[in-house]
C-alpha cells in the first residue's frame, strides 16, 4: 500500500511541471524579469514539493535519476563555477583565474566607491548582480533537469511529457501562423508583436520561435517513429490495408500537427532556424537508419515523406521560396547597406556581419581565460573589443558557443559541451541497442533536437532565451530517462512483487 502511495503521490507535480512547459514560451519566451521570476519560482516549487514528499517517504528517487549521474555531476560542476564567479575571493585569486576581472572590479569600485566589496575579498564577475541573476536561471534549469529524471519515470509519463511539449509547439504554431497570415500586429504583455512579416507566436524574435519549432518538432517526429509498426514484407494488399488503417488511426493527428509546425518554422523566414531543421533531419534519419539494425521499411517511408513533403508541398505554399530568396540574398561578406537601399535590392545581414561579434568577443578569453567574466555580463564585456564597424547594441553575442566562453571560460563552455555531447551518444546508445519503439522514437527526437540546436547556435541565442533554454534542458534529461525507462520499470514491478 505504501509502494502504492509512493508511486502516485508525486502525480500533481506531475501536472504542474508539464503546465509551467507549456506556459514558459507565452509571457515572450519568459525573457522579461518578471516572466523569468516566475519560471524560476515555479521550477523551485515543484522541486521543493518534491523533496517533501521525499522526506514524507511518498516519493523516492528513481533508478532514472541515479543512472544520469554523469549529466548530475556535470551539470554540478557547471553550477560550481558559476558559484565561483559571484563569492569573494582574494584577489590573488582571482588574478590567477581571471586577471581581466581584477581591472574590472578596480574601475567599478573608483566609479562607484559604495558598490561592491572592499578589502582584501572581491568577485570575479565584472557585474555581480546580473551573474546572481544567470545563476538563480541555472539553478531553475537545473531543478527541470532533476524534475524530469524523477517524474518522467515510467513510459506512460515519457510519452505525456513528449505529447505535452508537441501540444505546446502546435498552440505556437496555430497563434503564429494565424496572425501572420491575418497581418496582425498587437500588444502582448507591454510589447508590440508584428507578424506582418513573419510568423513569431508569443516571441519577440521570429529566430527564437524557429529554435521553438525545432525542439518541438523534433519531438513530434521522434514520436511519430514511435508509432510506426514492425515486420517484415508485405504484399500489396497488406500494404494497402496498413494504409487505410492507418488513415483513421490517432496517427493522422499526429502527422497533421506535425505539418501544422512545419508550416509555422517556414512562415518564420527565419534563415538559420529552417536549414537547421531540415538538416538536423536529414542527419538524425541518416543516422537512425544506420543504428536500428532492422530498420523496417515504414521508417524509411516516414523520413522520405517528412522532407518531400514538408518541403516541397507544404513549403511551397506556405512561402519556403521567402526563406530561400533570404537565403539567396544572404553573401559571405559585407556588402554596402547605402548601394542596397538605393538599388531597391533590399539587405540581408551577410554571414560576416552575423559572425563578426563573436569573433570580437573570443578576445575576452585572454582577460577571462579560465571561468570568463561572470554569468549574464556579455553586454558589459563586449564594448571594450567592439570595433567601430559593428552598429547597435548588443545585450547577446548571437552565438552561444562564444557567449558561454566569454562568460564561463574555457572550463565552463567545456562542461556545458560536454553535458551536450554525453546526453547525444546516450540517444545514439539508445536508438542502437533498444527495440522498443517509444525508447528509440524519444531517443530520436532528443538526437534531432540537439542537432538543431547545435546548429543553429552558431548564429543566435536560443540557450540564452528562457524558455527555449527549458525546454532544451527537458529535451536533454529525456535522452538519459530513455536509455533506462523500460528496464526500471521492470524491475521495479519485481521489486514490488517480491515484497508484496
Amino acid at each position: 500500500m505504501q509502494h502504492a502511495e509512493a508511486k502516485h503521490a508525486d502525480r500533481w507535480i506531475f501536472v504542474c511541471f508539464l503546465v509551467l512547459l507549456v506556459w514558459a514560451p507565452i509571457p515572450l519566451s519568459s525573457k522579461r524579469q518578471w516572466a523569468s521570476s516566475i519560471l524560476e519560482a515555479g521550477l523551485f516549487g515543484l522541486g521543493v514539493a518534491w523533496l517533501a514528499l521525499y522526506a514524507l517517504n511518498l516519493a523516492r528517487v528513481p533508478r532514472t535519476f541515479r543512472c544520469a549521474w554523469p549529466a548530475l555531476v556535470l551539470f554540478g560542476l557547471w553550477l560550481l563555477v558559476l558559484c565561483v564567479q559571484v563569492l569573494p575571493l582574494p584577489e590573488a585569486v582571482i588574478a590567477a583565474l581571471s586577471h581581466g576581472s581584477v581591472e574590472a572590479g578596480a574601475g567599478r569600485e573608483a566609479a562607484q566607491p559604495w558598490i561592491g566589496f572592499h578589502g582584501p575579498a572581491a568577485v570575479i564577475s565584472v557585474d555581480p548582480e546580473a551573474s546572481w541573476e544567470f545563476l538563480s536561471r541555472s539553478l531553475a534549469y537545473a531543478a527541470a533537469f532533476g524534475l524530469t529524471l524523477v517524474l518522467a519515470r515510467s513510459r506512460d509519463r515519457l510519452r505525456a511529457l513528449a505529447f505535452v511539449l508537441i501540444g505546446s509547439g502546435v498552440f505556437q504554431a496555430t497563434l503564429g501562423s494565424f496572425f501572420h497570415l491575418a497581418g496582425v500586429r498587437y500588444e502582448l504583455f507591454n510589447t508590440v508583436l508584428d507578424h506582418s512579416g513573419s510568423a513569431m507566436g508569443t516571441f519577440v524574435n521570429r529566430d527564437h520561435f524557429a529554435g521553438y519549432m525545432e525542439m518541438t518538432l523534433a519531438v513530434g517526429i521522434g514520436m511519430m517513429i514511435a508509432t510506426l509498426r514492425g515486420g517484415g514484407p508485405r504484399t500489396w494488399r497488406q500494404m494497402l490495408r496498413d494504409w487505410v488503417s492507418w488513415l483513421v488511426s490517432p496517427r493522422v493527428l499526429l502527422r497533421l500537427m506535425l505539418v501544422v509546425m512545419v508550416i509555422a518554422l517556414v512562415m518564420t523566414r527565419s534563415r538559420m532556424g529552417n536549414s537547421a531543421f531540415f538538416v538536423s533531419m536529414l542527419i538524425a534519419g541518416a543516422i537512425g537508419l544506420v543504428l536500428w539494425r532492422h530498420a523496417t521499411r515504414s521508417t524509411v517511408i516516414l523520413l522520405a515523406s517528412l522532407v518531400v513533403i514538408d518541403i516541397f508541398v507544404v513549403g511551397a505554399w506556405f512561402g519556403v521560396e521567402k526563406v530561400m530568396h533570404r537565403l539567396e540574398q544572404t553573401s559571405l561578406t559585407r556588402s554596402d547597406k547605402a548601394s542596397d537601399k538605393a538599388s531597391g535590392t533590399g539587405h540581408e545581414q551577410s554571414v560576416e556581419e552575423r559572425v563578426e561579434p563573436g569573433l570580437m568577443a573570443l578576445k575576452a578569453l585572454k582577460e577571462f581565460p579560465f571561468v570568463g567574466s561572470g554569468g549574464g555580463t556579455f553586454y558589459v564585456v563586449f564594448p571594450k573589443y567592439r570595433e567601430q564597424e559593428i552598429d547597435g547594441y548588443y545585450d547577446h553575442a548571437h552565438n552561444d558557443y562564444v557567449q558561454f566562453a566569454t562568460e564561463t571560460g574555457v572550463v565552463g563552455v567545456s562542461l556545458v559541451g560536454l553535458l551536450v555531447l554525453s546526453t547525444l551518444l546516450v540517444a545514439l546508445r539508445t536508438q542502437y541497442e533498444r527495440r522498443d519503439p517509444l525508447v528509440r522514437g524519444v531517443a530520436f527526437g532528443v538526437t534531432m533536437g540537439i542537432i538543431a540546436l547545435l546548429i543553429h547556435s552558431w548564429v543566435d541565442f536560443n540557450l540564452q532565451i528562457p524558455a527555449n533554454a527549458l525546454t532544451f534542458v527537458v529535451l536533454l534529461a529525456m535522452g538519459w530517462v530513455a536509455q533506462t525507462v523500460e528496464r526500471v520499470e521492470r524491475v521495479e514491478r519485481m521489486t514490488s512483487e517480491g515484497s508484496g
